[in-house]
C-alpha cells in the first residue's frame, strides 16, 4: 500500500478522522503511531466521535487514553470498538492475557503503540496512522488508509 502524507491542525486531523471512520468496517484494525503527546488518543478520540454520529447515538462523554487499563471499549449498536494501548505491554506473552486477538473480527480496533503486535496482524485487515509533532498545533499525518 502506498503512503500518503498530510499536515494538519487539529481541526484537520478532525476532518480527517471523520473521513476515515466513514469507510471503517468491522475487522478493520487501526494501528497509531508516535511519540508522546503526538496526537494517537485524540486521533482515536475523533475516530470514535465520528463512528457513533455516524451511527446516530450519543458521543461517549469521555474517550481517555488506556495507558493503565490497556483496553477499552465502546457499544455501538451491533458491535463494539475497541481500544488498546500498549505502551506498558513489554513482552509479549502479556498479549495472550489481554486476549487482543479474540475480538478482532467483529470489532472496530484501535492500537496506539502497537510495535510489539504488528507481525502478527498481517493475516488481519490493519492500516496504520503515524502522527509526528510539527509543532505545537500542527502535525504530520503519514496513512496507508486505502478503502
Amino acid at each position: 500500500m502506498q503512503e500518503e502524507t498530510l499536515k494538519l491542525d487539529l481541526k484537520g486531523l478532525e476532518s480527517f478522522c471523520e473521513d476515515v471512520s466513514l469507510n471503517l468496517k468491522l475487522g478493520d484494525i487501526i494501528c497509531l503511531f508516535g511519540e508522546l503527546g503526538s496526537g494517537k488518543t485524540t486521533a482515536v478520540r475523533n475516530l470514535i466521535n465520528s463512528i457513533y454520529k455516524r451511527n446516530k447515538l450519543q458521543k461517549p462523554i469521555s474517550i481517555k487514553s488506556p495507558s493503565f487499563p490497556i483496553l477499552l471499549t465502546y457499544e455501538v449498536n451491533n458491535f463494539e470498538i475497541y481500544h488498546y494501548d500498549l505502551y506498558r505491554i513489554s513482552k509479549r506473552k502479556d498479549l495472550s492475557e489481554i486476549n487482543i486477538f479474540e475480538e478482532l473480527n467483529n470489532s472496530i480496533t484501535f492500537i496506539e503503540w502497537p510495535e510489539i503486535i504488528l507481525d502478527m496482524l498481517k493475516d488481519y485487515n490493519f492500516y496504520s496512522i503515524n502522527l509526528v509533532i510539527d509543532d505545537e498545533d500542527t502535525r504530520i499525518i503519514k496513512h496507508n488508509l486505502i478503502f
